[in-house]
């Protein structure tokens, strides 16, 4: 059974069939595919179409339909070219040719991108609980953690201390982010396209506002050519799914770096690292390699859909069946790394010995031309006279608070004896105190709003 094929005499070629058929991946709009069609059963109904005797048996022959999908016992047969002719081949064989009505003022072209925008529609909530999962690891990491101070990085040079909560936070936003998009994204989505037909609409009187509020869009969509065409939504949804992907592979990229023997800040748990089989000694942080691997297919599938996009007219064109597949990928592939990577998260060990013998003196360079400015010297001319220091302190190979007062001085008498209160990290995290800084209090009322933001 083909939904077309009257205006043919022959055959369609078997690699021409093979490449055309959809059914390998669309059938994961099984659920949704039968939805819409209940929906669109009842506006034909509505709309005299239909006879109410009709009405109630595609109905039901829809409902069986949807219990053998729900159950696992929908058998796909060989020339099923996509889920709609599997489905409409289905029911047929339950109700008889009154199945044939089911399609009237239908066409694939609005059918497949609503079928679609309901599996975003039904998704996003999913993908999002697994993002707010990861979130509260994190959140659960920064508490644990607390009072523990990590060398910060710039360039990837040690710069200044922070706290490793604030570390952690720091990539608990980037999400947070991401989960606000999705939120737009749904917005977006919820825009039905069913009863625009082909591309011109549908000649009969279909309630498109009741087909709406029945499926759970909130709005139906302005323009039938536009609505057949538009795939903005799939486009963002991998957006949002490659900058997801890119938050999670700076991540991960500090903590293969972090749980290094070079660095040694953590160590993973024996669940969620992996080993060599010539090397007996090593831990592999593969979950997080994976994870920022990962990220480069997530920006792919973007990239490939945006190039597919740009080249075509309105209305609809086969080159739209491409446009599932990629966002099925992404959202696989964030479902898979998401709760592996919260995990590792969880059961980590950090080395707070480890962290704090990477801090040296010069992290505290920038508190020393601090304590120039409190003594009154212009910050651009403390920040002149700190980078002698360093230069003098390298000349001597000396550390910063192992210089003489008399050597302080040679480069300015603003420098008194309590100039060696400065190298202290914990007082160069205390310091920054400033909302959103990396100091216990600020940081604390971070966690606070962190978690606020979670439990909204």
């Amino acid at each position: 059974m083909k939904l077309w094929g009257g205006r043919f005499r022959g055959q369609l070629d078997p690699a021409v069939w093979a490449l055309n058929a959809s059914l390998p991946f669309d059938k994961r709009l099984a659920r949704q595919d039968v939805r819409a069609s209940i929906a669109w059963a009842r506006a034909l109904g509505y709309a005299g179409i239909l006879s109410l005797q009709e009405d109630k048996l595609i109905q039901q022959g829809l409902d069986v339909i949807f219990s053998e999908f729900e159950k696992g016992e929908f058998v796909f047969q060989e020339t099923d070219e996509d889920i709609h002719t599997a489905v409409e081949r289905r029911l047929s064989e339950l109700i008889g040719q009154t199945a044939g009505k089911l399609h009237s003022g239908r066409s694939r072209n609005d059918q497949v991108v609503t079928d679609f925008r309901l599996w975003v529609m039904d998704h996003l909530p999913r993908l999002d609980a697994a993002l707010l999962d990861f979130q509260t690891a994190l959140i659960e990491r920064s508490e644990t953690d607390m009072g523990i101070i990590l060398p910060g990085y710039t360039h990837m040079q040690r710069a200044q201390p922070i706290l490793l909560s604030h570390w952690w936070l720091s990539h608990f936003w980037p999400i947070q982010r991401d989960r606000s998009r999705l939120l737009v994204l749904n917005r977006h989505t919820s825009v039905l396209p069913l009863g625009s037909g082909a591309l011109a609409g549908t000649p009969f009187p279909i309630d498109r506002k009741f087909l709406s509020a029945k499926l759970g869009f909130h709005e139906a969509s302005q323009n039938s050519i536009d609505a057949v065409s538009d795939r903005d939504f799939a486009a963002e949804f991998l957006f949002n799914s490659a900058l997801a992907g890119v938050h999670l592979s700076k991540l991960a990229e500090a903590i293969v770096l972090f749980s290094s023997a070079e660095f040694g800040f953590i160590e993973l748990s024996d669940a969620y690292a992996t080993g060599s089989s010539l090397m007996p000694q090593k831990k592999n942080p593969d979950p997080f390699e994976l994870a920022r691997g990962k990220s480069g297919a997530l920006i792919g599938g973007l990239t490939g859909l945006l190039t597919t996009l740009k080249g075509l007219p309105s209305t609809y064109d086969k080159d739209l069946q491409e446009d599932k597949v990629p966002v099925f990928n992404a959202y696989d592939t964030l479902m898979s790394i998401l709760p592996a990577l919260a995990g590792a998260l969880r059961t980590l060990t950090p080395h707070p010995e480890r962290m704090r013998a990477a801090i040296d003196t010069t992290m505290m360079a920038t508190d020393l031309a601090d304590y120039l400015v409190w003594k009154g010297v212009p910050f651009r001319e403390a920040h002149g006279l700190v980078g002698n220091v360093v230069r003098m302190a390298d000349d001597l190979k000396k550390e910063l608070d192992t210089l003489t007062l008399e050597e302080y001085q040679s480069i300015s008498p603003f420098f008194a004896e309590d100039v060696f209160t400065v190298f202290n990290p914990e007082r160069s995290v205390t310091l920054r105190s400033a909302f959103g800084g990396t100091a216990p209090l600020a940081v604390a009322e971070q966690i606070r709003l962190a978690r606020l933001e979670i439990e909204d």
